[in-house]
Parts: C-alpha cells; sequence; structure tokens
C-alpha cells in the first residue's frame, strides 16, 4: 500500500512538473506577452517577468517594444521638376500597443515597410530637386506625418524617418558641377571688383597727402628701393618719378629757345649786325643815305669810293 501511494505521489509530482513546465513563460523586460485564450484576446498584455498560462487552450505571444530600424529600399522616381533620382530612407518606429500589433494587423514590420516606401515615392514626386538637396528636414518631417498616419491604427509608431541618399544622373551630376563653378567665379570677380574699388580709394587718399608733401613721394620711393634690394636680385629696377621726366622735358624743349649761339656755332654777320650797339648815341655815325652833301665827311667817303666798272688806268695794264 505505501509502495503505490508512493508511485502514485511520484506521478503526480511527475505530472506537475510537465505542467508547470509547459504552463510557465519568461516575458522579457523589453517585450510584452498577449494572451489569445481559444482563440480569443485575454485581457491586457502580460507584463515583464514571469507568467502562467494553460497549455493547449492559452496560446501567448511575445511582441518587442524596441525602437526598430528599418532601411527603406532605394525608390525611383521624378521629381516635380521633372529630374530622375533615386532616393533610399531608414524608418525608426516601435510599437506601442502589442494587442494592436497583434491583432488589427497580420505583420506590422511588412506593413511599415511597405508604407514607408510607397510614402518616399509619393513625396519625390511632390517635391523639387534642390529641395531633396538642401531642405532635408521638411521632408523628412512631411515623410513621417505621412507614415505615422496609417500605423498609429496598428500600434505602431513612427519615431523619426531620415532620408540617407539622393542618387542623380551623371550629366545631371556634371550640369550641377558647372553651375556651381560658374557660380564661383562670378563671386571671385565681384570680390576682386570690390578690391579694386577700396584699393583705388585708398591710392586716391594717399596721393592726396603726397601731393600736399612732396617729400613723402621721395621717401615712398626709397621704401621701395629697400624693399626691391631686400630679395637679393642681381638687377634692381628704380622707378623715377613723373614730375622727375617732365621736369627733364621742359628742360630739354626751353634749350633751343636761348639762341642757336648757345650750342657752340659762330654767329652769323646778319645776326650780329641785328644787335643793338653798344657805344653811346653820339658815337654812332649815321648813315650815308642820311648825310648832307657838303659835310666834311661826304668828299672822302666818296672820293674813297670807286665806281663798279671803271677801267683801269694805263700803269696797272
Amino acid at each position: 500500500m505505501l509502495e503505490e501511494l508512493l508511485a502514485a505521489g511520484i506521478a503526480a509530482g511527475s505530472a506537475g512538473l510537465v505542467y508547470f513546465a509547459a504552463a510557465a513563460r519568461i516575458v522579457r523586460q523589453y517585450e510584452r506577452g498577449v494572451v489569445l485564450r481559444l482563440g480569443r484576446l485575454l485581457g491586457d498584455p502580460r507584463p515583464p517577468g514571469f507568467t502562467m498560462i494553460i497549455p493547449g487552450i492559452d496560446k501567448l505571444q511575445k511582441v518587442n517594444m524596441q525602437i526598430v530600424t528599418m532601411p527603406v529600399p532605394a525608390q525611383e522616381g521624378i521629381t516635380r521638376d521633372n529630374v530622375t533620382v533615386r532616393v533610399d530612407a531608414v524608418v525608426y518606429f516601435k510599437v506601442i500597443d502589442a494587442a494592436s500589433a497583434i491583432i488589427r494587423v497580420e505583420d506590422y514590420r511588412f506593413a511599415v515597410s511597405q508604407m514607408a516606401q510607397t510614402s518616399l515615392r509619393s513625396i519625390i514626386g511632390k517635391s523639387d530637386l534642390d529641395d531633396l538637396l538642401s531642405n532635408r528636414e521638411k521632408l523628412n518631417q512631411g515623410l513621417e506625418l505621412m507614415i505615422d498616419s496609417p500605423a498609429v491604427g496598428w500600434g505602431v509608431q513612427v519615431d523619426r524617418v531620415e532620408i540617407k541618399d539622393v542618387s542623380l544622373p551623371e550629366t545631371m551630376k556634371r550640369s550641377m558641377a558647372r553651375q556651381a563653378e560658374a557660380d564661383r567665379e562670378r563671386r571671385a570677380r565681384i570680390i576682386n571688383a570690390d578690391a579694386e574699388l577700396q584699393a583705388s580709394k585708398k591710392l586716391s587718399q594717399a596721393a592726396g597727402v603726397m601731393a600736399e608733401q612732396p617729400a613723402a613721394l621721395q621717401l615712398r620711393l626709397l621704401q621701395t628701393v629697400v624693399a626691391v634690394a631686400a630679395e637679393k636680385n642681381s638687377t634692381l629696377v628704380l622707378p623715377f618719378p613723373v614730375e622727375l621726366l617732365r621736369f627733364l622735358e621742359r628742360a630739354q624743349q626751353g634749350a633751343p629757345a636761348l639762341g642757336e649761339g648757345g650750342r657752340g656755332e659762330p654767329a652769323t654777320p646778319s645776326q650780329s649786325a641785328t644787335a643793338a650797339p653798344s657805344g653811346s648815341p653820339d658815337d654812332q655815325s649815321p648813315p650815308d643815305s642820311l648825310r648832307s652833301p657838303g659835310s666834311p665827311e661826304a668828299p672822302e667817303a666818296q672820293g674813297s669810293r670807286e665806281p663798279l666798272g671803271s677801267p683801269a688806268s694805263p700803269d696797272d695794264q
């Protein structure tokens, strides 16, 4: 009798251990357990820790409550300004209602993935190329709203959506590169022109100061010579002021005005005759045409002159 009771106790204990092993469940901290009894939802999801179910009647499904990172496959589309692009993104979401994620949708991961791809193609068609390249934050917010609206009914919350990369055709890349190069060249020319304008203003002010003090120009010339000589060059370039060149030009033009005799050539008789006599007026004798016939000097003057063409005397012959 004792042996039968002992055997029965052992059998009951074994059956209890088997039932306990089949009924015992462990729910992790980041999970929630949804219990379906005979196909119907049984109350709220089980919290983390140890829990028991009825084997064969209850079915426990664990739902991960962590944030899931899901890459969205690259989608090819045409933007609003008729540019073909290829865009890929990534979605961050998590389950906030474990019962709705199991009851209302067959596979919430697959549903979120398909919704993200559809929304991404839609956002590509509504945006311009410049928005895809430079205004991604606004597009990310719009894409998040488009995915999150239907996902709320599935017990899923979309935390963040990011556009990863925008692939452009090679022709479009070359066109954008040329545009950027032209824009940089335009800015460089504007900066150079502005620098020239400022430099011209400063140079005009410096010229005004040097005009007031001529010695400043000579000091500046000496500074230039010192700066050039510091390079240890074999050839020294010495600039001349424009005022010095003008002075030499004026001196060269004023030299002939002093007379041709100043160049070392003897004066001609006509030039000496035109010069005024240095004697007194009394010493100057009037010309022959102004003298009177009875003057004492007239016969001598007339006798001293021989008429042209007079015949020679016999002695001379």
